[in-house]
């Protein structure tokens, strides 16, 4: 993603400071959108790296209505993502209905939605049902939108609560070995996502899931083993050893070994040669496996 829009376009990134919202502010500075990015803390490091790169950095979140309204005023399009893993599934459903509420209240041109991948399928998995929920919202709201649907994070393997047992020559997920998944990296997810706000009219009512790779975590470790220098074996375990911890993530594991993500990659690649779409090998490749202790 390398040519500069001859059509910028004003972005309010919802979510700004994390791995989703971050890489879509990134990507759009990099192409020449105006952005501005709501923290909840304008002064963290996060922040400020964003200010540095042309960010407008404003101070909101979803627990007050009137910030996200002077956040939206003036923007021509709103990124919006929501997460279940602070305050759980249904204040992320009302996270969703509270900013479609703001964009409409607004005027705002084009809303692009962060869901996941499936989540349109009746998964039953409570964090999938709830993005579906906000899907449903938009579809009824008549504002013109865009749904952007992710898998899996190639991302996730560079985690705190993956390195640990990667420092020690282990990565266990609750999954068999042999079982492929679709993955994508959040750098793609920015790149994605301004494709789609670039196209805007030509992707209005549209709904996109989309990876870049599909692997088994056997060829994942061998990736990273490669990679890292260092030899990591990959030791499965059943879902039920994490119902006690999460419930939902429980049934999200059972999904990927029985059912899993159905993105159409090639499609995908055709549809928009502008996003880089690099492979786990490829983004792996990239990473500094040393400085986080490997």
């Amino acid at each position: 993603m390398t040519n500069k829009t001859s059509s910028p376009r004003f972005v309010l990134v919802t979510g700004a400071t994390g791995q989703q919202g971050g890489a879509v502010a990134r990507a759009l500075l990099t192409l020449g959108h105006r952005v501005r990015g709501l923290t909840r803390n304008t002064d963290s490091q996060a922040s400020q790296a964003l200010a540095d790169l042309g960010a407008e950095m404003v101070t909101g979140d979803f627990t007050h209505r009137d910030s996200l309204a002077a956040a939206a005023s003036g923007v021509d399009t709103i990124f919006l993502m929501t997460t279940p893993f602070e305050s759980g599934v249904d204040a992320e459903t009302e996270q969703g209905l509270m900013m479609i509420d703001v964009v409409r209240e607004a005027g705002v041109g084009h809303l692009v939605f962060s869901s996941v991948a499936s989540a349109d399928q009746k998964t039953g998995i409570p964090h999938f049902d709830s993005k579906f929920a906000v899907e449903e919202a938009i579809v009824a709201s008549g504002v013109p939108y865009t749904i952007i649907a992710p898998v899996y994070f190639m991302d996730n393997a560079m985690a705190p609560w993956m390195l640990d047992g990667l420092k020690a020559g282990k990565l266990s997920l609750a999954m068999p070995g042999d079982v492929a998944l679709q993955q994508v990296a959040t750098q793609t997810i920015g790149e994605f996502a301004t494709a789609i706000i670039e196209r805007r009219e030509t992707v209005f009512s549209k709904r996109y899931d989309f990876a870049s790779d599909e692997l088994n975590m056997e060829d994942v470790v061998a990736i990273i083993s490669a990679g890292s220098g260092n030899k990591i074996v990959y030791e499965g375990f059943p879902p039920d050893a994490m119902r006690e911890h999460s419930e939902d993530l429980a049934l999200m594991f059972e999904w990927f070994d029985t059912a899993g993500y159905i993105a159409d990659i090639d499609g995908l690649k055709a549809e928009f040669p502008d996003v880089s779409w690099p492979s786990f090998a490829e983004w792996s490749s990239e990473q500094d496996w040393k400085a986080v202790g490997l």
